[in-house]
């Protein structure tokens, strides 16, 4: 089982588990997928780690020698001074639990909101304004918001069905005051 756990340290209460806590004490078929990207605000740094499964891990590492390029020694030592750095990680989560207060105040209850356990996105039920690619494409007419349609996120399901239609995914990543604006914009629009 392979465990994307880029926002494991995006939470708002309490830190999840993650799947090697989850796991056998020799990790047999489960790695863990950790990135920079979200826990350290680097998305553009591209570097990670993968834990687990040791002997899946050496036939990725000989996969990996070949078929992807090298981490340059400057970006390894980013990653070393981001890894051992937990301060910015939990400013990270305060900056995102105050944008998280701000869309309790202006959103409040509409859209089928509710404040995540983690990560930093709202995910808003639009089925009453339209669908949503056409209120994807409403907002940023509009307001000039970028949201993305929730059926984008997500496959269809055997059944024909998409639990992301209906949804828009707001994220939550620039400063506070920005925030609050597009929030206010967003709920101006939609109504």
């Amino acid at each position: 089982m392979f465990s994307d756990e880029c926002y494991s340290e995006i939470y708002t209460r309490e830190p999840p588990a993650g799947m090697l806590e989850a796991a056998g004490p020799d990790f047999a078929n489960v790695v863990a997928f950790q990135s920079l990207s979200k826990r350290s605000n680097l998305p553009g740094l591209r570097i990670g780690f993968a834990a687990g499964d040791p002997e899946f891990l050496a036939r990725f590492l000989e996969l990996r020698n070949v078929a992807a390029p090298q981490v340059p020694m400057p970006m390894q030592r980013v990653a070393i001074a981001a890894y051992g750095d937990e301060a910015h990680v939990e400013e990270n989560r305060r900056l995102y639990a105050e944008k998280f207060v701000l869309a309790d105040e202006i959103i409040g209850k509409r859209y089928g909101y509710h404040r995540p356990a983690g990560g930093f996105f709202l995910w808003l039920d639009v089925s009453a304004q339209g669908a949503d690619e056409a209120v994807t494409l409403r907002l940023w007419r509009e307001a000039g918001l970028r949201v993305v349609p929730g059926r984008y996120l997500a496959r269809d399901q055997a059944d024909g069905s998409n639990p992301g239609l209906g949804y828009i995914r707001v994220a939550m990543v620039q400063e506070r005051e920005i925030t609050a604006d597009a929030l206010h914009r967003l709920v101006a629009t939609l109504g």
